[in-house]
């Protein structure tokens, strides 16, 4: 990268609208650039760094004499240059960053598990009136922010990172006497005295072996495993005593010994994907326990008494595991902030060990974060409506029923299913909301007022019963919708936009006004889809066509403005579907992506002036691709009667499956000849695999 292009990234990114600004700090500029190593990444924490300070010339030469007192250890300029941003981090945000180290190269690095690693370490302060997951959630998207992790572009909202090759490069460095990422046998006993965190990489042996001396002093507080599956050597339960976190998910582990009991330091234990079948007893003398994770344990079915002896939980996570007894007391562990897959039970069995919790068991646990209730087809109704509405921490909540394939419910059953939900009164500060396989036939009368306000995520997913979709276009801050497995819907409507014919176009409304992605799948009996009233006239034209049929939308209101800032949208598995609004790609401003896949009764896709890039796969019936005229990246797929592709003038990368081979002889030509004449050079043309 150039010094001027350099120059140009620091100061864009420290959010300066224009150069001016920071005209009189160019020259500084440029040499902490060149301090850069003219690297983008560096570039760009440094600027991280600087935004923190003040716009004057004297901060930046400071900053820039930082350089010659930085440590020996750094290998070369762009290693330096990011250690001078590490170094501005508060001492806590410095350990979080390290900790990633624990993560093999490349790996993605999770929201919600790094978070709770860093509480299970005590990375995290406490501060008045704040949740220790609000805080640790602070601090990493902090890293972000600072350029230090780099998000998923593949995440909507963060949720996954990764670190840079060349930050980890540099954490390992500074870290190095205390993290270790390998084949643990590779260590020396005189290595361990210093070490503290272990990320165990699984080596050729079936077996973890951990080569300790007897006299060698072991203060290592994480072992993590990667990469099974493994065994694992039984006296690690008695080697490491003084572990705070041991994560062996993935591994052929399937029994927890009882001496489990002894680590009273524990505070994270996560046996995921393990085969393990019970939990012991002596897990209840783990008072300082806060993470409990048993997701798909297959052959764990039933929790232990102990477990509501363990005051200090905060998470406990059963997703996908088939748990049918659990202890009587859940709500006495009043620290809960995440419950995954709270297993709602009827009642049936005795006073002590029960198939299920009751809803009123959640009344008491006033910290939660999240909460996931299966089995609700199990729930009586509840005593109260305030099981959920008084959680003033809740951001997270799913809502789930068990499928029952192709078989029907009783009257009673769908009753009581719309009962209970009308009951479940979310509080307004909820974030994401998840419905899965709910068999009801209408949505709660909540879903239509403000209860749902804070709303940023929502998935209806096998909500087959319902023939409406829910009344959601007035939600103010959804972003993210997904609709999957709505079998019974066959037309959408003006209702999902929230416009009803003959409402005076004086009153101005926004549907969705900030949704930003909108996927639709699975939904096999779904034919037509508009955003207004439509009339259909019926012209006798004669002709070799014989009477044809007009389709005529009417005009769209003036005050109305649709899906304003819908940046992707996604359609598979809709078969039926005839045409999409014609004012998708018109009027719907910032819509840049289109995937489609498995629309067979779509036969054109034209005229859609703002879209970018454009997906189009197992599309049976589509015949006309025309005037996409901001396309830039045309993807085709599974298209056999695809005979027409034109008006394309932007489009710069044409990626096509080998089963268009043939069909696409018939246009791609007139694609190059356009695109040559436009462009001045050849159109580039790949396979799609």
């Amino acid at each position: 990268m150039s010094v001027e292009v350099g120059w140009e990234l620091l100061w864009k990114s420290m959010n300066i609208g224009e150069e001016k600004e920071v005209q009189n700090l160019r020259n500084t500029g440029i040499e902490i650039v060149r301090k850069c190593g003219h690297l983008p990444l560096a570039i760009k924490v440094t600027a991280s760094a600087l935004a923190s300070r003040d716009l004057t010339e004297n901060e930046w030469k400071k900053y820039l004499g930082k350089y010659a007192g930085s440590q020996s250890m750094l290998s070369d300029e762009i290693e330096e240059a990011l250690y001078l941003s590490y170094d501005e981090l508060s001492h806590r945000l410095k350990q979080c960053f390290l900790y990633c180290t624990l993560y093999a190269e490349d790996s993605v690095i999770r929201h919600d598990e790094v978070t709770w690693l860093w509480i299970a370490e005590s990375f995290i302060e406490e501060q008045h009136g704040q949740l220790l997951e609000d805080i640790a959630a602070e601090y990493y998207y902090e890293l972000i922010h600072r350029n230090l992790l780099q998000p998923d572009i593949m995440s909507f909202d963060q949720a996954r990172c990764k670190m840079h090759d060349l930050l980890r490069q540099l954490a390992c460095n500074i870290s190095r006497e205390e993290c270790f990422v390998g084949d643990v046998e590779s260590l020396r006993g005189e290595n361990m005295s210093k070490l503290r965190r272990v990320t165990a990489v699984a080596a050729k042996n079936d077996i973890l072996v951990l080569p300790i001396k007897d006299k060698v002093e072991v203060k290592v507080r994480t072992f993590l495993t990667v990469r099974g599956p493994q065994r694992i050597e039984d006296t690690l339960f008695k080697r490491f005593l003084l572990l705070r976190v041991l994560v062996l998910n993935y591994t052929l582990v399937q029994s927890i010994p009882g001496y489990i009991g002894k680590l009273i330091h524990l505070r994270l234990l996560n046996l995921d994907y393990t085969g393990i079948s019970c939990l012991p007893e002596s897990i209840g003398s783990l008072k300082n326990l806060q993470v409990l994770s048993l997701r798909w344990c297959d052959d764990l079915h039933s929790l232990p008494l102990a477990m509501t002896l363990l005051c200090s939980l905060r998470c406990l996570d059963l997703f996908v595991t088939e748990i049918n007894q659990v202890p009587k007391g859940m709500g006495k562990l009043k620290l809960l902030t995440y419950l995954g897959d709270y297993h709602v039970g009827d009642g049936s069995a005795n006073d002590v060990i029960k198939d299920g919790w009751k809803l009123e068991e959640l009344s008491s646990l006033s910290q939660m974060r999240y909460i996931s209730l299966v089995k609700l087809e199990r729930a009586a109704h509840c005593s109260t409506h305030t099981v959920l509405t008084n959680k003033r921490h809740l951001n997270r909540l799913t809502l789930g029923w068990t499928e029952r394939g192709e078989g029907t419910y009783s009257e009673d059953e769908v009753g009581n299913t719309e009962k209970v939900f009308e009951q479940l009164i979310p509080p307004h500060n909820l974030e994401d909301l998840s419905i899965i396989s709910f068999f009801g036939q209408r949505y709660p009368t909540w879903f239509g007022t403000t209860c749902l306000s804070s709303l940023i995520h929502l998935k209806l997913l096998g909500v087959r019963s319902c023939v409406h979709l829910a009344p959601i276009w007035h939600l103010p801050n959804l972003k993210y919708l997904r609709i999957e497995g709505a079998h019974a819907v066959t037309k959408v409507g003006p209702e999902f936009v929230g416009w009803k014919k003959g409402d005076p176009i004086c009153n101005e409304f926004v549907a969705f006004p900030k949704l930003e992605l909108l996927i639709f799948m699975d939904m096999p009996n779904w034919e037509e889809w508009s955003f207004f009233e439509e009339e259909v006239a019926i012209a006798d034209v004669r002709g070799e066509d014989g009477a044809a049929e007009i389709r005529k939308e009417d005009a769209q209101p003036a005050r109305v403005r649709l899906l304003p800032h819908l940046v992707w949208l996604q359609l598979r598995g809709c078969p039926k579907l005839r045409h999409l609004p014609q004012q998708l790609g018109k009027d719907t401003p910032c819509l840049k992506e289109l995937n489609l896949r498995g629309l067979n009764n779509l036969k054109a896709m034209e005229d859609r002036a703002v879209l970018s890039e454009v997906l189009i796969g197992y599309c049976e019936g589509l015949e006309r691709i025309c005037n996409l005229p901001q396309v830039t990246e045309l993807r085709v797929g599974g298209c056999p009667n695809l005979r027409h592709v034109e008006g394309l003038g932007s489009l710069q990368q044409l990626w096509l499956r080998e089963d268009m081979q043939e069909i696409s002889s018939r246009w791609v030509p007139g694609l190059q000849e356009q695109h040559q004449r436009l462009h001045g050079e050849d159109l580039d043309v790949y396979t799609w695999l």
